[in-house]
Parts: C-alpha cells; structure tokens; sequence
C-alpha cells in the first residue's frame, strides 16, 4: 500500500505542472467566453513565442546552476541593430544612412543573421566571465545587461527604428496557413532543445554542472567550455528573439526587452527548473512558458487592471520558488 502511495504521489510531483495548465485553461474557459476562440489561441501562441525563446535559453542556464540577466537586454540591441539594416532607404532619419541600397531579401537575411551574432557575442562574453575569472553569474550577467541596454540607447538615441522592409515584416507576420512563421520557429527549437539537452554529452554536461561542478570536473567534463557554450546558447536565442519580436512589431525598440529576462526566469522557474542546479526539463519550460501566457491573457480578456497582473505574476513567482525549495530540502 505504501508503495502505491509513493508511486502516486511521484506521478503527482512529475506531473503536476501539466495539472495547473489543465486546470488553468478550464476555468479560463468557463469565466471568459473569449478564451476557447482559434484566434484567441493564435494570439497566446503569437505572444509567448519570442519570450518562449528566452525561457528556452534561460532554462540551460539555471539547470547549470546559473542565471542570466542580459536576455532582455539582447533583445533590444537585436532589435534595434536588425531594423536598422531593413529600414527603407528613402526614409531620411534611416541610421544606416551610408549603407547601399541592398536586394530586401538579402537585408532581411543579413538582419537575421546580424541579430542573432549579437547574441552570440554577448553569451560568449558572459560565458568567458563566468567560466574563466569566476564572476558569479549574477554580477557577470547583470554587468552584461547594462551594457547591451546602453549600446541599445545609444545607437538609436532613444527613437524606435521604423519604416521596415515589408520582406523583413514578413518573418515575423508571415503564416502558414493559419500558424505563423513565429510559433513555427518556437517549436523548431524547442525540438531541437529537447534533443540536446536529453540526447547529447553536451545536455548531460549541463545536469552534471549543475547538480555538482567539482563532481563534473572529476569526471572529466570540460565545465569551462561547456559553460561558455551554455551562455552562448542562451545569448543566441535571446538575439533570434529580438528579431522575431521586432519583425512581427514592425519597429526596432531600444527599451523592447525591459523585464523580459524576469518573464524568462518566472516561466522557467513555474516549469520546474531548479534554481539549485541539476532539475529541469525543455518539457515543464514550454508548460511554464504557456501558464504564463494563459494567465496574462485570462485577466486581459477578464479586463484586469496591468498592476494587479504584475501583482498576481509575482505572488506565483514566489508560490513556484517556494515549492521548488521544498523539494531540493526532502531530497537532501
């Protein structure tokens, strides 16, 4: 009978994130007629897609046993150094006012791939600090994320780049059929993360970091290298992130990431990512990610003040925290 017990409650604590998902789409379906709508869930997908990014990458990092502050931050440099690239070239305030006039696919392809090299370079740069001059990765991070948002403000001196390509928009308000290119995107590399964090050395490498670092070095693990990697793959998803938003938002925004990287650490946290280090899966981040983007759209439509929202996110922030650290104590 004990056994049963234990086995019951074990599927309750690996499955419960699903449970609050269920849970939560019923009764917002039963208080909102709006909510069990095809367009309603398009939106919700739309909305948590490029954010979903970010918790994605985010996810790799806090299994390390590490955090990551500059997302946000990243987002707005990509933004920002993307649209400049695919402004239209008759418009006189264009910032790239020395570069020729390009092929617009060949633009939209260089500022996709110019948004996500910003990225790249950023977690390489937090990778470096964290693994080689042990910054802690709170203040390495941190340091990062005043960085990107002050290159950000300078380089458009606080006015949003507009006037985009249309073949650039279309990368982020393109469709097929009725799912858009965005949500596409999200579910491509949360396969592939899935892949890499249950398939390969380098996923294993992860859990083994964050479960004991000395442990994994005693293995023979290369936690400096795969530590830099980690933070790369955080800082290239956040970049793609920054993209994606600001070809579906049609304008490039110095201040477009401001607090996105605390939406990233909530999602991944309410998924079940351990800020102890070792626990996590792709699984409960994409959960996490969506029980969010339900609640945030549940007291939208329900025309729940944006304050109370924040309120509301905050208390279930804490509420997952808290659980989670109750956890970590009956394993030890």
């Amino acid at each position: 009978m004990k056994t049963k017990r234990l086995n019951v409650r074990n599927i309750f604590d690996k499955y419960s994130i699903y449970l609050v998902l269920l849970i939560m789409l019923i009764f917002m379906g039963i208080i909102s007629d709006d909510f069990f709508t095809t367009t309603n869930f398009i939106n919700v997908l739309v909305a948590e897609a490029g954010r979903g990014l970010l918790v994605l990458g985010e996810c790799y990092v806090i299994i390390s046993k590490g955090i990551d502050l500059s997302v946000g931050s990243i987002v707005a440099l990509s933004s920002v150094t993307s649209a400049s690239i695919v402004q239209d070239i008759t418009y006189d305030s264009r910032i790239l006012q020395w570069m020729p006039e390009i092929n617009p696919i060949l633009g939209a392809a260089l500022a996709v791939v110019v948004g996500v090299v910003i990225g790249l370079l950023f977690g390489l740069f937090n990778g470096l600090l964290v693994a080689y001059t042990k910054t802690p990765p709170f203040i390495a991070t941190l340091g990062s994320m005043v960085i990107a948002a002050g290159l950000a403000l300078m380089y458009t001196d606080s006015f949003p780049v507009s006037m985009l390509s249309s073949e650039f928009k279309n990368i982020g308000q393109g469709k097929v059929g009725v799912i858009p290119y965005v949500v596409i995107v999200f579910i491509v590399i949360a396969v592939i993360a899935w892949v890499i964090l249950n398939k390969t050395r380098f996923g294993k490498s992860i859990y083994a970091i964050g479960g004991n670092e000395s442990a994994a070095q005693y293995a023979g693990i290369n936690v400096k290298k795969n530590t830099c990697l980690i933070y790369i793959w955080s800082g290239v998803l956040a970049g793609l992130a920054g993209v994606l938003i600001t070809a579906r938002s049609g304008s490039g925004i110095a201040t477009l990431g401001d607090g996105y990287e605390l939406d990233a650490i909530a999602a991944a946290t309410v998924g079940g990512v351990s800020q102890t280090g070792g626990v996590g899966t792709i699984g409960g981040a994409v959960v996490g990610i969506f029980i969010l983007g339900v609640l945030n759209n549940g007291l939208l439509l329900l025309g729940v003040s944006p304050y109370l929202q924040q309120v509301i996110k905050g208390l279930i922030i804490i509420g997952a925290v808290v659980v989670d650290m109750r956890k970590a104590m009956k394993n030890n």
